[in-house]
C-alpha cells in the first residue's frame, strides 16, 4: 500500500479470512469491494487456505496474499497493514480469530494486524449456533466491542450440514454495506440500541385487481432493509414488517413479518408496534385499491376498458399515532418517511414540514423523488424533521448512511 495521501487514492481495506467453510463467501465481499472502488489486500489464516486457495483471492484483489509474519519481511508486513489500512474486514470470523484477537494474540499475520490497526475493524462472525451461544465466545464479543471493534451481528439459517440456527455468516451484500458505512462514518454503528425493541416497515404494497395484476409502486425496499440492518448491529430488536421487495435478503439479527397488501401492513404493525420502543413507517403503502378484486383475470375486448374505481387505503401511520394517543399501543417513539416532489407554489422540505405538522409524529424523514432520486436506487438523501422544531439536512449518501442518521436521532431521543 502506497502513502499517498488519503483524498487522492482509492480507500484501502485489509480483508481477513479465517478457516471456516464460510471462507468462500469472503470471494463474494472481496469482489463487491474491490468493484466499488477499494484497494483491498487479503490476509487469510493458513486454515482459510484450506478452503480457498490464494490464487482465487490474488485474481479477484489484485494483490498479493500473504499469511505468514516471516513473508517479505523487509516490508514489516505485520505492522505496515494495519497501520496503513483505512479498515479492516474479517469475514468469516471464527470462534477461534474472535478469541484470538480479544485476547492480543499475534500468532500470525491476521492477528498481528489486527493490533496494529488504528482503524475501524468490523468482524462478520460465522460458526454453529453452539458455539455463537457458548459463554466464551459471548465474553470474547463483548470485550471486542469495549474496545470499539464492530462484531457484527450473526445471521439465522442453513449451516454446515444439515444444521440451522443462528451463527450464519451475514450476506456478503450486507458485509460490502456494513464496511462501505464504516468506511464513511467510523462511528456509525455503536451499540446505543441494545435493550430497545424496534419496527421498522419497508417495500411497497400490492393491491390485486385481479388474479395477476394489481396495483403497486416502484419501492424496492432497500431503504426500510437498511434500517432494520443498522438498528440491528447497533444492538435493537428488530421487526422488519416487509412488503414487496427487490429479492433483499432478510438483514442478520432481524425477524422479518412477510406481507403483501395494505390492510395486511396496517395489521402487522398495529401488533408489532405494541410496547416497541421505536417504529419506523419507511414502506411506500398504495394509497389506493381497486373497489372489486376480480375473482378471474378481465380479459381484453376491442372495447375501451371500463373505469376502474378506486377507494383510499388506511393511514397506516395517522392511525399508529391515534393509537398511541388513545392508549391503545404504548410506543415511545414514531417516525414517518414522507416521498415528497415540488411544485410551483411548495418546495419538498415545505411539503415535509406541512406533512409533519399534520400527522403528528415524533420525527418525520422527508425525502425529494423522481428523476431517478431514491426509489430504486442505493443512495438517498433528505431532511429530518423533529416535533420539537430542530431539522436536519441529510446529505446524499448510501442508505445505510441515511439510516445512521436516523438512529442517532431516535437514539437521542430515546435517551432523553
Amino acid at each position: 500500500m502506497s502513502s499517498e495521501p488519503a483524498e487522492d487514492r482509492p480507500p484501502r481495506v485489509v480483508l481477513g479470512v479465517s478457516g471456516g467453510i464460510a471462507a468462500y463467501k469472503a470471494c463474494e465481499v472481496l469482489r463487491r469491494l474491490t468493484e466499488t472502488g477499494h484497494d483491498v489486500r487479503v490476509v487469510p489464516t493458513r486454515a482459510a487456505l484450506e478452503f480457498v486457495g490464494a490464487a482465487t483471492f490474488e485474481a479477484l484483489s489484485g494483490n498479493p496474499v500473504r499469511t505468514d509474519v516471516f513473508e517479505d519481511v523487509h516490508e514489516v508486513p505485520h505492522v505496515r497493514l494495519g497501520q496503513q489500512a483505512d479498515l479492516v474486514v474479517v469475514a468469516p470470523a471464527t470462534a477461534d480469530l474472535l478469541a484470538r484477537a480479544a485476547h492480543g494474540n499475534a500468532d500470525d499475520l491476521l492477528t498481528s494486524t489486527l493490533l496494529t490497526a488504528r482503524c475501524p475493524v468490523l468482524m462478520a462472525p460465522a460458526m454453529h449456533t453452539e458455539m455463537w451461544e457458548h459463554r466464551a465466545t459471548q465474553d470474547n464479543v463483548a470485550l471486542l466491542r469495549s474496545r470499539g471493534v464492530t462484531v457484527a451481528e450473526p445471521a439465522s439459517g442453513r449451516l454446515t450440514g444439515a444444521d440451522t440456527g443462528r451463527g450464519r455468516l451475514p450476506d456478503p451484500v450486507e458485509i460490502a454495506d456494513l464496511a462501505r458505512l464504516l468506511l464513511a462514518a467510523p462511528t456509525a454503528l455503536p451499540r446505543d440500541l441494545e435493550g430497545q425493541r424496534v419496527v421498522v416497515s419497508a417495500g411497497g404494497t400490492r393491491e390485486p385487481l385481479d388474479p395477476v395484476r394489481y396495483l403497486g409502486n416502484r419501492s424496492s425496499g432497500r431503504q426500510g432493509y437498511a434500517l432494520a440492518r443498522v438498528a440491528a448491529q447497533r444492538g435493537a430488536e428488530v421487526a422488519l414488517v416487509a412488503a414487496h421487495t427487490a429479492d433483499l435478503a432478510a438483514p442478520a439479527g432481524v425477524r422479518v413479518v412477510p406481507v403483501g397488501t395494505a390492510d395486511e401492513m396496517r395489521a402487522a404493525m398495529l401488533a408489532e408496534a405494541d410496547g416497541a420502543d421505536a417504529v419506523v413507517m419507511a414502506a411506500a403503502v398504495a394509497d389506493f385499491r381497486p373497489v372489486d378484486l376480480a375473482n378471474y383475470k378481465i380479459k381484453k375486448s376491442d372495447a375501451d376498458p371500463d373505469p376502474l374505481p378506486l377507494t383510499r387505503n388506511p393511514d397506516i401511520l395517522a392511525e399508529l399515532i391515534e393509537a398511541r394517543r388513545a392508549q391503545r399501543i404504548a410506543a415511545r417513539l414514531l417516525v414517518g418517511f414522507a416521498a415528497e416532489t415540488g411544485d410551483r407554489d411548495t418546495t419538498v422540505l415545505e411539503h415535509g414540514r406541512r406533512k409533519l405538522a399534520r400527522k403528528g409524529c415524533d420525527l418525520l424523514v422527508v425525502n425529494a423523488v423522481g428523476d431517478g432520486r431514491a426509489f430504486e436506487r442505493e443512495e438517498n438523501a433528505g431532511w429530518l424533521l423533529a416535533a420539537d422544531g430542530t431539522e436536519r439536512a441529510i446529505p446524499f449518501a448510501a442508505k445505510s448512511r441515511l439510516s445512521a442518521s436516523v438512529w442517532d436521532a431516535v437514539a437521542e431521543q430515546l435517551d432523553g
